[in-house]
Order: structure tokens, then sequence, then C-alpha cells
């Protein structure tokens, strides 16, 4: 039985975020609402985001963590290092958060 398919189309890909972020209200006012236009910009929808993730293995001491959709692989990685992004990213990792990690996953 053939459970995976692969095709020659453009598949989305996924940013799994998690974060600990130092002050929610200066991480609002500093960054996340200049991001969300800009993801909208991109054509990136944040599909899930929470303060209350639930983890069911392993270890995760953040306390904000998001699913980020993106119309490609390729997308992601120009997004992330775009001019639009960088100084935002920057701010987030350097002055924000004490902590975090963002994966890009390749979408079926």
């Amino acid at each position: 039985m053939e459970i995976w398919k692969m095709s020659e189309e453009i598949k989305p890909a996924y940013g799994l975020v998690q974060i600990n972020i130092t002050n929610q209200a200066e991480f609002m006012e500093r960054y996340a609402q200049h991001v969300f236009p800009i993801l909208a910009k991109w054509g990136i929808e944040m599909i899930a985001g929470s303060d209350t993730p639930v983890t069911k293995e392993g270890t995760f001491k953040g306390n904000w963590s998001a699913v980020l959709r993106f119309p490609s692989m390729a997308l992601a990685e120009e997004w992330y290092v775009s001019d639009d992004y960088a100084p935002y990213r920057d701010i987030r990792i350097n002055e924000l958060t004490d902590s975090g990690s963002l994966v890009f996953v390749q979408g079926m």
C-alpha cells in the first residue's frame, strides 16, 4: 500500500516555534504587532499559537508555541533572512526572549 506519494508540485512548509518570552507586553509592542503584517505580506499563515502548549514528550520550558504555514520551503528560507523580517528576528532573539527554537519542516 502506497502511503506517501511525492509529486513535483510545490509543497507548503511549516515553522515550528517554541520560545520563552521575557516580557509579554514588550513582545507584543516591539515584535508581534510588526511581524503579523509582514507574515501576511509574504503569504504566511499562523495556523496555531498558544501560551499554554501541552508537552507530551520531552521538555519544553518556553511560554509561547506556534505553527506557521509557508507557501514553500524556499519562501520560508527567503523570508527568514529578508530585509522585512531580519530586524525583528534579531530583536526577538537578542532582546525579547531568553531561549527558543524555530524549525522549518517540509510539508507533504
